[in-house]
């Protein structure tokens, strides 16, 4: 199974700064995505980014850039399909608390499917940015963005959609931790206080 790791976006709500470039828990976000990826998958990610200073945030690892500009997180998906053969593990890089347990679970769901997400508590009901992705995702993908949907969902009526249930979800962890994600300083901090926990 490839993997990546999605570190695109403009981190408006974080002024600009890589978000996950952030420290929880004394170690840097993107550090923690990456051995919970490679620990799932197998083999160590590509990361998927379009900051100029990208090459020098982890050097093991390949990079590759948005083939669609500007097309969110949609065509960061779009950039980890399109990077390699067959299917690939993607998790956005500002995503502290994902565990390897619940990314094996993906991987091991996966198969017969085009896009494998969670099941999860958010507005959504699902985690489009902790997902495995098969290579039929690529026209439709490119069909979404051509009418101009950039949903990272956009694309899903015209795959095989197949999700991981929330029971099972659970199993691995609270969903509204494990898919914590960090865009604002505020939420940086509230990572911090579920790292250490008062006690």
């Amino acid at each position: 199974m490839r993997a990546a790791v999605l570190a695109g976006g403009a981190a408006r709500r974080y002024g600009g700064l890589p978000k996950g470039l952030q420290s929880v828990g004394g170690r840097r976000v993107l550090d923690r995505v990456v051995d919970a990826v490679t620990a799932a998958s197998g083999e160590a990610p590509v990361l998927v980014a379009n900051d100029p200073a990208a090459p020098g945030w982890r050097r093991d690892l390949r990079l590759t850039a948005d083939p669609i500009p500007g097309a969110g997180s949609l065509g960061g998906i779009y950039a980890a399909v399109t990077a390699g053969d067959g299917p690939v593990l993607c998790v956005a890089w500002d995503m502290p608390f994902v565990t390897a347990a619940l990314l094996r679970a993906l991987v091991d769901q996966s198969p017969g499917y085009d896009a494998f997400l969670p099941e999860s508590d958010g507005k959504r009901g699902l985690e489009p940015l902790c997902a495995v992705y098969g290579p039929g995702c690529r026209s439709p993908i490119e069909r979404a963005v051509a009418r101009g949907d950039r949903r990272a969902i956009a694309f899903h009526p015209d795959v095989r959609v197949g999700t991981l249930p929330i029971d099972r979800v659970r199993a691995c962890g609270d969903p509204d931790v494990l898919f914590f994600n960090i865009n604002t300083p505020e939420d940086l901090a509230r990572a911090e206080a579920l790292w250490r926990p008062p006690g």
